[in-house]
């Protein structure tokens, strides 16, 4: 046990551990050891950001996807999926909704729909950054080149989500069709940091194959890149993909490793994610209880929410956005934290960055 504190120590101090230790770390986690590791977490949190909680408002606007990953829902090759496609209208009326409940973030997330060109996509982002001037506007569609990325942010994108999944580039090769490389997904979160946006990434926890070694690059990746976000969640399966029968990764390690991303950068913004309430009822507050700071409601209509199935049993499929937003609030609330409505930026900015 003293070996393992001092490792949390270390991290605590430095903000950084070698491949082997975080190896190790992970590999002895206790009970214990995870709620001494929470509570420095809760309090580097607190520093930095008090008890807000920012919300972002999540608009899931197409499940078309180019791209045939072994783990999604809405991989090429499921034809059981039921595939819709928003169009500007319904995505600007999510928009206006998710305004007048206090959103002033938008996160447009799709799969890699070949439908919305960059062209179109840069027109989506010029209207909704006319019509919420005062509005962080976040792109999570996937990888494209530099100069398509730079328009965007041209056009008023602020933020660009885009998990790295994972660093080893073997172990990318098992979750992921040829078309994709660990190599190209790195450079795009590379291009997007040189363009100036506020970059987040991440990577499935439990996901097939992951042993803590491969979690150690991950951990390191995490810090070379230093973005402004950072997306953790498990893995659960998809009924409908290749890796149906595999185990879902634990809410046990994913708390865990939020509290150390929270030590390791101490000023990123870090969402409890939808896959975290998914797996246990209260896995969103316990994630804000481990050191995230951000949850992410759905604003997309309700007729399409249970199509923009990445995995099984997602919750809030079913919810109006005022139900969901109304009860984030109350259960975030229920443990001392509270819902803010402002745009969230990131404190870990290059210049905000000297003690990350």
């Amino acid at each position: 046990m003293e070996k393992y504190t001092a490792l949390i120590h270390k991290l605590h101090k430095t903000r950084r551990l070698s491949g082997k230790e975080w190896a190790f770390l992970i590999s002895g986690r206790t009970p214990k050891l995870s709620e001494y590791l929470f509570s420095l977490a809760r309090k580097e949190q607190e520093h930095y950001y008090g008890k807000d909680i920012f919300v972002r408002g999540l608009i899931e606007f197409s499940n078309y996807c180019k791209n045939d990953c072994l783990y999604c829902g809405i991989r090429r090759s499921n034809r059981k999926a039921c595939r819709y496609r928003l169009d500007e209208d319904a995505i600007l009326a999510c928009c206006h909704e998710g305004y007048a409940l206090g959103f002033r973030t938008f996160v447009l997330q799709s799969g890699e729909d070949a439908s919305y060109t960059k062209d179109r996509l840069v027109n989506l982002v010029r209207k909704i950054r006319k019509n919420f001037p005062d509005c962080a506007i976040t792109l999570s569609v996937g990888e494209w080149d530099k100069s398509s990325y730079q328009e965007f942010f041209d056009a008023g994108a602020d933020r660009y989500l885009l998990r790295h999944e994972t660093y080893n580039t073997n172990h990318y090769a098992k979750l992921h069709p040829k078309a994709l490389s660990a190599k190209n997904r790195r450079q795009c979160l590379w291009d997007l940091k040189d363009i100036g946006y506020q970059v987040g990434t991440g990577f499935m926890v439990g996901a097939p194959y992951q042993t803590p070694e491969l979690l150690a690059e991950d951990m390191l990746f995490l810090k070379e890149l230093n973005p402004q976000m950072v997306g953790i969640g498990p893995f659960i399966p998809h009924h409908d993909t290749p890796f149906k029968d595999k185990p879902a990764g634990t809410m046990e390690l994913t708390l865990f490793l939020l509290g150390c991303i929270r030590l390791m950068l101490p000023k990123v913004l870090l969402p409890a994610t939808t896959a975290l309430g998914t797996i246990h009822p209260r896995g969103r507050e316990l994630g804000i209880l481990s050191g995230a700071n951000v949850v992410m409601p759905n604003l997309s209509p309700q007729g399409v929410r249970k199509s923009y199935l990445l995995y099984d049993n997602k919750i809030c499929t079913g919810e109006e956005s005022a139900q969901c937003r109304d009860m984030l609030e109350q259960k975030t609330a229920s443990i001392g934290y509270r819902i803010v409505t402002s745009r969230g930026d990131s404190l870990n900015m290059p210049q905000n960055a000297a003690n990350s």
